[in-house]
């Protein structure tokens, strides 16, 4: 980690504190989302419109490169899709009364087949392994600034709505009871776990972005008796796996997104195995 530190401040390797940066900025939207999206349990929702946004990369490409649209970027693509995958699935589940798992995988295949298919038409084919794994080490100024602006919206509509957003979590049936609107709450924050999910893959890729959601406010909530002290904790276990998991990624010559992952998940079964341990004594 010697090795990391001093090149974090070494000028010439822009590239580094880029990412330890937007590693850093990222963690604060992993957090209170991840939160939200482990205590609603759509996790499962989040994994398919992550999947989904490879067909919006794709198309964003496609189009640059056929129809000459330079200002569709994949970006774009990403998220129209995302927000039209996660307001599709959250429609169908409410209104139609569909099978939300058929959905869900449905969503997911044709977002995946689709991306692949407009990748391969694409001139001078693009290797998609880079968007499904994730390549944290090509960020740039731009992209800071867009996961700076993610965390302001995540911030504020996390403060605006917390107490309905906890209630929609816990207990969606006194919300409803009580006459707030749950259908818009929840269509709210499946918007939400959109933009984060797409802004995110940056960080570790489509395949991946869904465990650094997910496995920072899991751990959380193992040792969090309120929703804001999960939310705090996650914030801070993403920053921690991020930063000793690029510093470890630089330092050993591995895959930045890959390693990032590991470490959280090695910290998710340490944090479980313990508790489950520390119960056995106390019976």
């Amino acid at each position: 980690m010697g090795e990391f530190f001093s090149a974090l401040v070494n000028p010439d390797i822009t590239f580094l504190r880029y990412a330890l940066l937007i590693g850093l900025l990222g963690s604060v939207s992993f957090g209170i989302v991840g939160t939200y999206v482990v205590t609603r349990r759509i996790s499962y929702i989040a994994g398919a419109i992550a999947h989904s946004a490879l067909g919006g990369i794709g198309a964003g490409l496609y189009l640059q490169a056929n129809a000459h649209i330079r200002w569709f970027s994949p970006t774009l693509g990403a998220v129209l899709s995302a927000l039209a995958a996660g307001a599709f699935i959250g429609f169908v589940s409410i209104y139609a009364k569909q099978r939300e798992d058929t959905v869900i995988g449905t969503i997911w295949a044709i977002g995946m087949a689709s991306g692949l298919i407009l990748f391969t038409r694409t001139p001078g084919y693009i290797e998609p392994m880079s968007y499904l794994f994730g390549n944290i080490l090509l960020i740039s100024k731009s992209d800071l600034l867009i996961v700076a602006a993610l965390d302001i919206v995540v911030i504020l509509t996390g403060a605006i709505f917390y107490n309905k957003f906890l209630a929609v979590c816990f207990d969606e049936e006194f919300v409803t009871i009580r006459g707030a609107r749950t259908v818009l709450l929840y269509l709210l924050l499946i918007c939400l776990t959109s933009l984060t999910v797409v802004l995110m893959v940056t960080v570790v890729g489509i395949v991946m972005v869904i465990a650094l959601l997910t496995v920072p406010a899991a751990v959380s909530g193992l040792f969090s008796k309120k929703l804001w002290q999960m939310m705090i904790f996650s914030c801070l276990l993403c920053m921690v796996f991020t930063t000793l998991g690029l510093g470890m990624s630089y330092s050993l010559d591995l895959p930045t997104g890959s390693n990032i992952i590991l470490l959280a998940g090695a910290v998710y079964l340490l944090a479980v195995g313990g508790t489950f341990i520390l119960r056995r004594k106390r019976h």
